[in-house]
C-alpha cells in the first residue's frame, strides 16, 4: 500500500505573488513604433513608411503635418513664413475654446491650422498654403480665412502663382457663422487673383471636406489629389438620408472623383514636388 501513501513534491505558487523579481521589468513597446494603415488595415513598422509616410502594402498616403509636407515639397531653406501672430476674437465665447487653442498650439508648434508664406519649388517662387490636420482637424476659422485671404492678396500684388495643400474637416464649429463666412472671403480673393491672370493650384489631401471643399479647395485652375484622399462636403449618411438613395462605395474617394471629372489628376506623394514644379513652370511661374 506504499504506492498510495507516497506524496509527490509540488511547488506551491501563491496566486497573489508575482513570479518576477523586483529587478525584472515588464516588456514595453515604444509608442508609435508601429502604425495601422486606415485603408488596408495592415500594421506597419514606422521606419518602413519612410519620410513620405506611404503604406508599402496599398500605397495609402498617411496624414502628415504641415512642417513635414514643407520638407517634402519646397527647396530647402526657401520657405519664408508670413501672416503669423493673428489671433481669433472667439466671437461666440465658446466654452473651453481658448484653452483648446493654447493646447493644440503647444502640441503642433503652429499658430493656426494653416501655414502660409512664400517658397521656391525647383527654383520657381510661389505663394504657399499648407493646412495641417493635426490642428483641430485643420478646421477653417476666422484666422485660417484671414491668412489665406492675405496670401492670395500678396500673390496678386506680386504676380505669384499660388499652391494650397488642403486638408480639413470643414468650418470650425466654435466660431459658428463667422467661420462659414470665410468661404466667401477667400473665394473673393481667389477670384481677384484669377482676374489678374495668375495660376492657382490646389492639392487635395486626406481629408478635404465641408466648407473647404465647397469653396477654395475646388476653385483651383488645376486640381490634383493624393491617392485615396477623402473628398466631399457632407458625410455619407447625411447625403443618403437627404437624397434617399444608396450611394456607391468609394464615391468620396479621389479615384471616383477623377473618374467623374472633379479632379484633374491623382499624384503620388513621391512625385508631388516635380509635378507642382512642372505645372507652375507651364503656367508662367518664373525663376
Amino acid at each position: 500500500m506504499a504506492l498510495f501513501g507516497r506524496k509527490d513534491k509540488y511547488i506551491r505558487i501563491n496566486p497573489n505573488r508575482s513570479l518576477r523579481t523586483p529587478e525584472q521589468t515588464k516588456p514595453e513597446v515604444p509608442d508609435e513604433l508601429f502604425a495601422k494603415c486606415p485603408s488596408c488595415k495592415h500594421v506597419i513598422y514606422q521606419k518602413d513608411l519612410g519620410a513620405e509616410k506611404i503604406c508599402p502594402s496599398c500605397g495609402y498616403n498617411f496624414r502628415i503635418s504641415a512642417p513635414e509636407r514643407l520638407d517634402l515639397t519646397v527647396d530647402q531653406g526657401s520657405f519664408e513664413e508670413m501672416f503669423t501672430g493673428i489671433d481669433t476674437k472667439d466671437p461666440l465665447n465658446f466654452p473651453g475654446y481658448s484653452d483648446k487653442l493654447a493646447t493644440v498650439k503647444g502640441k503642433t508648434g503652429l499658430d493656426e491650422a494653416v501655414m502660409t508664406g512664400t517658397a521656391e519649388i525647383q527654383g520657381r517662387k510661389i505663394a504657399l498654403g499648407i493646412m495641417d490636420p493635426n490642428f483641430i482637424m485643420a478646421s477653417m476659422g476666422t484666422v485660417v480665412g484671414e491668412k489665406l485671404t492675405r496670401l492670395f492678396e500678396y500673390a496678386t500684388e506680386h504676380s505669384l502663382p499660388v499652391v494650397v495643400f488642403t486638408a480639413s474637416g470643414g468650418a470650425r464649429m466654435q466660431e459658428g457663422i463667422m467661420s462659414l463666412m470665410q468661404m466667401a472671403k477667400i473665394s473673393a480673393a481667389v477670384k481677384r487673383h484669377s482676374n489678374a491672370g495668375l495660376f492657382y493650384l490646389t492639392v487635395l489631401t486626406d481629408p478635404t471636406t465641408g466648407g473647404v471643399t465647397a469653396s477654395f479647395a475646388m476653385e483651383g485652375d488645376i486640381i490634383i489629389a493624393e491617392p485615396q484622399t477623402l473628398i466631399g462636403f457632407a458625410g455619407r449618411r447625411v447625403i443618403e438620408t437627404t437624397v434617399r438613395e444608396q450611394l456607391p462605395d468609394g464615391f468620396q474617394k479621389a479615384e471616383f472623383l477623377l473618374e467623374h471629372g472633379f479632379v484633374d489628376a491623382i499624384v503620388k506623394r513621391t512625385e508631388m514636388k516635380e509635378t507642382i514644379a512642372k505645372l507652375v513652370a507651364f503656367h508662367g511661374g518664373a525663376k
